[in-house]
């Protein structure tokens, strides 16, 4: 099955773009008017999510999310095969040079994404780097061994490792006690169970729980913080900007660091909200603000 699977994947991500931005808006059809996935779910999160806009206001955005979530499958695809040269062409990162600093002075980088525009592009940085430094992403292993597999070998194409969240904390461990210096990634993002629902905050109109472990893994271990800002230039080309998100996280009170990283996603959101994860159910435990 797993072979079955990555011919098939390899034969899409050989598809030239022109194509296969042909085949994404036929299957834009199947999948929000005939599949309808996840319909009640996205219409839920965005008439929740954007309390002033008008039912004509929402329904546009929902459109657009189809669209560019079809695309992003289909992007993501391209992974097996995509040149290193051409997806430097395609996923452009802005002010490296004081990552590339930070780096250099031998200090580790905790990298803040979200399941905005395409993140799975963003495993690219490592051909970016100036310094050998271990590049990895931390990922939610998926249930089926399959697809698990076939996406740790397109999303360590690059040379980013994949590390499995539940040994994230020993991974870093392991980092600092071999003094190797590394940019992990984490989708941080991502919605806690309800029994470790622990810490709230207010995020796209929503009493929001969210995850604070890579806020202590960056203040205990004394790493730098950065919040990579994605914006979608057009269909296949990305921009995406390093931005310290503290000077000194270690200096900060608990959970601030954290509540600075959802503030500057939530305005990411606000410039290109068809670029966000709408059918992930992220606000299945959050309160709706009045």
């Amino acid at each position: 099955m797993y072979y079955l699977l990555y011919f098939f994947v390899k034969i899409l991500s050989h598809i030239p773009f022109c194509v296969m931005y042909f085949i994404s808006d036929c299957l834009f059809y199947f999948v929000y008017y005939i599949f309808r996935y996840r319909r009640r779910i996205v219409r839920k999160n965005l008439k929740e999510s954007f309390i002033e806009k008008s039912e004509k206001e929402i329904i546009t955005i929902e459109r657009q999310f189809y669209h560019f979530f079809v695309d992003m499958i289909l992007e993501s695809a391209k992974l097996a095969s995509i040149s290193k040269n051409e997806i430097k062409r395609r996923m452009i990162f802005k002010n490296l040079d004081e990552v590339n600093a930070v780096l250099m002075e031998g200090k580790s980088v905790s990298l803040y994404l979200g399941h905005y525009a395409n993140w799975e592009w963003c495993s690219s940085i490592p051909l970016h780097l100036e310094c050998d430094v271990n590049s990895a992403q931390i990922y939610h292993k998926l249930s089926n061994k399959n697809m698990d597999r076939l996406m740790l070998h397109i999303r360590e194409r690059m040379g980013a490792v994949c590390v499995d969240m539940r040994k994230t904390a020993r991974y870093a461990t392991d980092l600092v006690v071999e003094h190797k210096v590394s940019i992990i990634g984490f989708i941080a993002d991502q919605s806690p169970r309800k029994k470790e629902s622990r810490y709230f905050l207010h995020f796209l109109n929503h009493n929001t729980p969210v995850l604070t472990g890579t806020e202590k893994i960056t203040k205990h271990y004394g790493f730098e913080a950065f919040f990579l800002n994605v914006k979608r230039l057009k269909r296949g080309y990305y921009e995406a900007e390093f931005i310290r998100l503290h000077d000194n996280p270690k200096s900060l009170p608990d959970f601030e660091l954290t509540s600075i990283y959802f503030q500057m996603l939530e305005k990411c959101i606000m410039a290109q909200p068809e670029l966000y994860l709408w059918s992930h159910n992220r606000f299945r435990n959050a309160e709706l603000l009045k």
